[in-house]
């Protein structure tokens, strides 16, 4: 069995893949998120996940590293996780009523097979009104400042959502599929 690590301090991530049964380890990246309002989002959370991965592989030449980065992008615009209680606020009332896209980019990094695979998935999510006074409640619960776009989807935020389409796990923050596909490329077996 290869050694493989999620370059991720994220409990969501950790969470999903210790549901699939997989032994891993969890080495938080040390890299600064820097948002290239260059790349377009698909572009930036590759980027992004990227460059975490890669910061891990470093100390850990022989493992399979994996790393993923999430955003959420609204009318063109992208939202990372909220800097304090008034960007969450604003995050939320912009989302409010609308359809947007939570973007979520993989990087597997294989030191063995001297494989580096990058992708991303995307999730549409369907986000009902959301009234003044439920925001306000909602940032009470502390749940919206760790999170791309100020809410959790599998959390207390799903109150807001009416429907996805596409990958729910995804717009959790790891594509658990796309994950084990080319985790089995790579000779790793999952089940």
């Amino acid at each position: 069995m290869k050694n493989i690590i999620l370059a991720s301090k994220s409990p969501r991530r950790k969470e999903l893949l210790g549901k699939i049964g997989l032994k891993f380890k969890v080495i938080e990246s040390e890299y600064r998120e820097i948002i290239d309002s260059r790349l377009n989002p698909h572009e930036l959370v590759e980027k992004l996940s990227l460059e975490k991965a890669k910061i891990v592989h470093k100390n850990h030449k022989n493992s399979i590293i994996i790393a993923a980065d999430t955003i959420v992008v609204c009318d063109g615009r992208v939202l990372g996780k909220p800097k304090d209680k008034k960007d969450a606020k604003q995050m939320l009332g912009f989302l409010s009523g609308k359809v947007h896209l939570i973007i979520t980019g993989l990087t597997i990094i294989d030191g063995e097979l001297n494989k580096i695979i990058t992708r991303s998935e995307e999730t549409k999510v369907y986000m009902r009104k959301i009234s003044p006074k439920e925001i306000d409640s909602y940032l009470k619960t502390k749940e919206p400042y760790d999170k791309a776009g100020a809410y959790a989807i599998q959390e207390i935020g799903s109150i807001f959502i009416e429907k996805i389409e596409g990958d729910y796990l995804n717009a959790v923050g790891l594509p658990i599929y796309s994950l084990v596909k080319e985790l089995k490329n790579l000779g790793v077996e999952v089940l």
